[in-house]
């Protein structure tokens, strides 16, 4: 199952993919799913936290969070901080303040930081790539 807000990507997801069985998509809003609860084994949030305010990104967290089943794991990949020596983080702190500028959030807080207060979940991994430009972050639920 593949979800996204916006119709285009949808549209271009389908064109890429042609008729193959087994892929659903939706258009719906990260942040409001609609999905039963523990409804999916796992769930991949890629790239989309920073694309977001605050509050989107919270309930896109919770969200994934509710519907993936206990035991389950949600996985989010996104920006981070680069490391000091990382030539990367000088060029990319004003390119992301331009176009990106949800993006800085996640240079000063951990993607844990959004998690609902209710949810205590079994482990959370952090991974980071590329002298620290991105991060993986795998919950278990």
């Amino acid at each position: 199952d593949v979800v996204d807000v916006a119709p285009v990507q949808l549209e271009n997801l389908r064109r890429k993919i042609g008729s193959r069985p087994g892929v659903t998509l939706y258009h719906r809003d990260s942040a409001n799913l609609g999905f039963r609860d523990a409804s999916y084994d796992h769930v991949v949030v890629f790239f989309l936290l920073h694309e977001q305010p605050d509050h989107a990104r919270a309930r896109t967290v919770e969200e994934a969070l509710r519907v993936v089943r206990p035991g389950g794991k949600v996985i989010f990949v996104d920006y981070h901080r680069p490391a000091h020596g990382n030539p990367f983080r000088y060029l990319m702190k004003p390119v992301l303040a331009l176009l990106e500028p949800f993006a800085l959030d996640l240079w000063s807080r951990e993607i844990g930081a959004w998690l609902p207060a209710t949810v205590q979940p079994r482990s959370l991994e952090k991974q980071t790539y590329f002298g620290g430009l991105y991060q993986k972050v795998v919950i278990v639920r």
